[in-house]
């Protein structure tokens, strides 16, 4: 037996595993502290708040009820008119209230032409709030 020998490492072969054992201890260590300090890092008071309640202050804006139908006649706020009377009527009501929505009421066999025509002369009038009327009832 020799001091110096290298036989005793001569049949083994170098360790390709990876001992997981200390870092599952390690792992578990941290887990535990995360665990008991978590709750201590809210920093809430709780107080009891008073309740109140209110209704939102809601205004309508002026809004004017077009209607359309199929035959190509137009309604403003139920009042028969023609196309001529359209433009400065609009435009009036642009500059009475910059706000005022129109709200288009189209019959369902009304053409798009009738539709665009009366779009385009309330856009150029300065009504830049339009909206369509639908049904929601389905057939």
């Amino acid at each position: 037996m020799a001091f110096g020998s290298s036989n005793r490492y001569q049949g083994q072969t170098t360790m390709s595993e990876i001992n997981v054992v200390p870092l599952v201890d390690v792992m578990l260590v941290l887990l535990i502290i995360f665990i008991i300090t978590a709750p201590l890092l809210t920093h809430s008071v709780k107080i009891d708040l008073p309740k109140a309640s209110s209704n939102p202050n809601t205004i309508q804006p002026e809004h004017i009820d077009f209607a359309i139908r199929a035959d190509g006649s137009f309604f403003w706020n139920g009042e028969a008119v023609t196309l001529e009377q359209l433009a400065p009527r609009f435009t009036q009501s642009a500059e009475n209230s910059p706000n005022t929505e129109l709200h288009i009421r189209a019959d369902k066999n009304t053409h798009y032409e009738h539709v665009a025509r009366i779009m385009s002369i309330a856009a150029k009038a300065g009504l830049t709030k339009i909206g369509f009327v639908t049904d929601p009832t389905l057939e």
